[in-house]
């Protein structure tokens, strides 16, 4: 993995010129490769395909033939995700939302930005964080008691107190797999799925499935890719 600016190699997919144009020349100014820029998203992932990046900046709202919804920017990243898994995706976004955010990271997304409370700097230190294979989540998403942390401040250990069926349920959760799916996966009924996540939410403290599927990614839970 890429750990100096002038070694991280980036694609930018913005659909609004002068702030693609903006990233550009705020990327390569920091000794970045910016290796595509592109406003739609097939040409995009055929750059990616053909330019291999170690970060995908992604737009998550491409206005295009009268549309303006998230779901190419989703798209974008379980494609990242299923084809492109070396890429590691970041979101540069003006939702803040928790459920967009949620399903940002259940489709791949390795960190998110609100383009509303971000600067140049933290932009270029989130590229260069997420090459460096971390993850930028977020937090206020997450209610503080949540996190069960050990006495270095890390939440990893929270992981130690699941089985390894909880650890498997726990990841489809993350994966945005829903009940009777998980359980068609994983061979067992929709009843022990429900007692698997009872104990999850005993064990890791969320209140709903939302922020135990963006804590599952802050923990770095393996998420299996869904077949369609």
């Amino acid at each position: 993995m890429n750990l100096t600016g002038s070694e991280i190699r980036v694609a930018v997919l913005e659909d609004q010129q002068l702030f693609r144009e903006t990233l550009v020349d705020l990327l390569e100014g920091a000794g970045m490769k910016v290796v595509a820029r592109c406003a739609e998203t097939s040409t995009f992932l055929s750059n990616v395909r053909a330019a291999a990046p170690d970060v995908a900046l992604v737009d998550l709202r491409l206005e295009q033939v009268g549309r303006a919804t998230v779901e190419d920017g989703l798209t974008v990243l379980k494609q990242l995700h299923d084809f492109h898994p070396r890429v590691r995706p970041l979101v540069l976004s003006g939702h803040h939302e928790p459920e967009v955010v949620e399903r940002c990271f259940q489709a791949g997304a390795a960190g998110y930005l609100c383009k509303l409370n971000v600067g140049v700097q933290d932009v270029v230190e989130a590229v260069a964080r997420v090459a460096r294979g971390e993850r930028l989540v977020p937090m206020k998403m997450l209610d503080s008691q949540s996190l069960q942390q050990d006495e270095s401040g890390t939440p990893a250990s929270a992981l130690t107190s699941l089985t390894l069926r909880e650890r498997e349920v726990l990841g489809y959760v993350a994966a945005g797999a829903d009940n009777l799916k998980i359980a068609v996966h994983l061979g067992i009924t929709e009843r022990t799925v429900k007692a698997h996540l009872t104990n999850i939410y005993r064990k890791l403290g969320p209140e709903n499935r939302a922020q135990l599927a963006v804590l599952a990614c802050e923990l770095g839970v393996t998420r299996p890719v869904l077949s369609q």
